[in-house]
């Protein structure tokens, strides 16, 4: 019907609709030409070798394909690219032939389906081509009216250039400002700062009530809750669809603090938490947080705007006269405790923290923080032995929080260098101690032998000491100094070990910690001597805490602590591991693979444990998915240098352009070979690294002087292994730190 209808009062018009219909008769629906007669045998034999041949030469040069990090690279001149690198979308013509011309009715086509390269009959006919072709560019052009901002002005090489210069100046300026606060000499006597200046905390916005519409019910009742009340009903209502509000302890915390909110009247209203009705505040709260999902780009910018202006006035301070960024300067707003594992005070009220809950500190001759309007500091203090800006106590656990500097700032960077110089002088007296806690095991004073028994898995093991908690007042998580005798089992033998120690309990942060050990015999001896007639809840270790184990330490060298173990062991295994797993000849890919198998190697024995991403089995199916693609190409590749380097043999290599041919071939499997081979190195990397957090140690425990080495050493960029926020934290490494740097 459209083709009579755009033919009529036309002759051009009709004329041209009639030779269309000619055509599509005879090529369209894979019917052979017309006036072509049907192939005989021997035709039919020359047209499949025909398509051997074109398989293997006339298909796109892989040289291409293989230069991007894609698993597939568009050809340039494809429509569906073209369409694709503007930002639109279109559907793809079926069967839609290549603007190649066709060799003969057999000859393949090369197709992408679903990313994967494929063969195709391309027997469809000239007019078909064109009228695809004609197709394709209406529905991009009517797709770029309809969205003219999904439409990217492709940049000029000279404007790369500029920003790729603008980027390096800017840098370059930044290294220039950088405070090289670790090329100064270090203050005496316990100073940390001789100037300090501020603008105090950011305290989060007051409460606001709920609308007129939003109700609260109890017993099916609205309840018009008094503004106190009804803050921490919010709190509740907010994280009705989360496991929390399920669990015993959570409810019946939160209750009991809810209740010392209410009024007297609310009390004798609301006593049973099964009987409230929070859906409506729950829904109330469920639509703000899509309408923020849904703003625009203009209402985000409005808001990002609002934020950098309150961190320009309350994210930085003047220490020593040098701007400083600070770490946590938002003062954490009020809800419910959730702590982490189960620990018996989730769901209790965390209370709104006033200016006058707030100890300030800043220098004698600054200008003194002005607390908000109506309020008053708890108190102002001049103290430059502390790093910290301020300090209230949070009323859950009764612990002091402090507002310090960024990781980056002098005052982070001084002291983590420190940490990690006493740990390399542990290195020179390591010996000797481990020497005197071997004779200490054998000791007739049961401390000592308690404490050597605890050296001995400090050292060994990489356990925290732990520290003393009353009980029930925080999650049942232990350290080596407060193990009990129900976390611990012997064994004379196990697989195949003798005087094995089996572990388990929860360590820092409620993260197991289950391990079995094969013990020296004279430590499995004393360990099962201190069990003797003791219940399962007894303590392991009755004659020792942190503090006297601390204080024998100190004594043995000036600054070490149990915990100076730890750094000291995590980074001498990194050291070690380094030199035993890289090779020089390694690629990039594989030296960091095998840093990363060091960096893992002191997670584990730090035991640094993550629960798998949820989106690891994805991430992995669609990991392994481009390394099959790649696969295809890398044998594509070689067939194609297989069949180039036979054409140039048969013609005794006298063409030049097929030498280069030759050339361009063998360069496609090599780039193929080696995006092949980082692919399955990122693989391996991600399974091996499912449970394991590289990021506690290689932050913390870490002397990031022996990574730094390395790099230098190995030839990789620093960049690979520190990305902008570790550089910056680290900078003092970087700057200081030799090819031949020793832990």
């Amino acid at each position: 019907m459209g083709r009579e209808n755009y033919a009529k009062g036309d002759p051009a018009k009709k004329q041209k609709a009639t030779k269309l219909k000619r055509l599509s008769e005879s090529a369209g629906s894979g019917a052979e030409p017309l006036n072509s007669p049907k192939p005989t045998n021997s035709e039919e034999d020359k047209n499949a070798t025909s398509d051997k041949k074109v398989k293997t030469i006339k298909l796109e040069s892989l040289e291409q394909v293989c230069s991007s990090s894609d698993v597939v690279k568009q050809d340039p001149q494809d429509e569906d690219f073209t369409s694709k690198k503007k930002g639109l979308k279109r559907k793809r013509v079926k069967d839609e032939p290549s603007e190649e011309p066709l060799q003969s009715a057999s000859s393949p086509v090369l197709k992408r389906s679903n990313g994967h390269l494929s063969d195709q009959k391309g027997n469809k006919g000239e007019a078909q081509t064109k009228k695809s072709k004609k197709k394709t560019e209406k529905m991009v052009k009517k797709e770029e009216e309809e969205h003219p901002s999904s439409k990217k002005a492709k940049r000029t090489k000279e404007e790369i250039a500029e920003a790729r210069q603008l980027k390096i100046k800017k840098k370059e300026e930044e290294e220039q400002n950088r405070w090289r606060w670790w090329e100064e000499e270090k203050y005496e006597d316990g100073v940390k700062w001789k100037f300090l200046e501020h603008n105090g905390p950011y305290f989060p916005p007051e409460y606001q009530p709920l609308p007129d519409n939003v109700n609260f019910f109890y017993k099916g009742e609205k309840v018009k809750l008094s503004p106190a009340a009804e803050e921490v009903a919010v709190f509740f209502a907010q994280m009705l669809d989360h496991e929390y509000t399920t669990k015993k302890v959570f409810r019946e915390n939160f209750f009991k603090d809810w209740r010392k909110e209410m009024t007297p009247e609310e009390k004798s209203l609301i006593k049973d938490l099964e009987k409230c009705d929070f859906r409506e505040i729950h829904a109330m709260h469920k639509a703000k947080v899509e309408a923020r999902k849904s703003m625009s780009k203009e209402e985000k910018q409005v808001i990002k705007e609002a934020n950098q202006k309150i961190v320009e006035e309350y994210g930085y301070c003047l220490l020593d006269h040098h701007r400083e960024r600070i770490g946590n300067f938002k003062i954490e707003p009020p809800g419910l405790f959730r702590g982490r594992g189960e620990h018996p005070k989730q769901g209790m009220l965390k209370k709104r923290i006033q200016p006058e809950d707030v100890i300030i500190n800043c220098s004698k001759d600054s200008r003194t923080p002005v607390p908000p309007a109506g309020h008053h500091w708890k108190e102002v203090r001049h103290d430059n032995t502390v790093t910290w800006l301020a300090s209230w106590t949070e009323n859950i656990q009764g612990s002091i929080k402090y507002i310090m500097l960024n990781a980056n700032s002098k005052l982070k960077g001084e002291k983590d260098w420190e940490k990690y110089e006493v740990a390399r002088k542990l290195k020179s007296c390591v010996d000797s101690i481990r020497n005197q806690y071997l004779l200490d095991l054998k000791s007739k004073e049961m401390v000592k032998r308690q404490r050597a028994v605890a050296l001995y898995f400090i050292d060994k093991l990489a356990l925290r000491a732990g520290n003393e908690k009353e009980e029930g007042e925080t999650a049942d998580t232990v350290g080596c100094c407060s193990l009990r005798v129900e976390h611990i089992t012997l064994h004379n033998q196990l697989d195949g070990n003798e005087w094995v120690v089996e572990f388990d309990f929860l360590g820092k942060d409620s993260i197991r910690y289950y391990n079995k050990v094969p013990v020296i015999k004279k430590v499995f001896k004393n360990v099962n001597l201190f069990m003797e007639n003791k219940e399962p809840g007894d303590e392991l270790f009755d004659r020792l805490n942190t503090n006297l184990l601390n204080k024998h330490l100190s004594s043995l060298m000036p600054g070490l602590t149990a915990k100076v173990f730890r750094t000291y062991n995590a980074s001498i295994t990194l050291q070690q591991q380094l030199k035993e797993l890289t090779n020089k000849s390694d690629n990039v890919a594989e030296k960091l693979l095998s840093y990363n198998r060091a960096n893992r190697a002191v997670a584990i024995l730090c035991n640094h444990q993550r629960a798998p991403p949820k989106t690891f089995e994805q991430s992995m199916a669609n990991l392994q998915a481009k390394i099959d693609a790649r696969k295809e190409q890398l044998a594509l590749a070689k067939t194609e240098l297989k069949q180039a380097k036979k054409e140039a043999k048969s013609k005794g290599n006298s063409d030049p352009k097929l030498q280069t041919l030759v050339e361009r071939k063998k360069a496609a499997v090599k780039r193929c070979e080696e995006q092949l081979l980082k692919m399955e190195v990122q693989a391996t990397d991600r399974e091996e690294n499912k449970q394991i957090a590289l990021g506690t140690s290689k932050l913390n425990y870490l002397d990031p002087r022996i990574s730094v080495a390395w790099c230098k050493n190995m030839d990789v960029p620093i960049e690979k292994i520190y990305n902008k926020t570790q550089r910056e934290k680290f900078a003092w490494a970087i700057d200081m730190t030799e090819a031949d740097f020793e832990f």
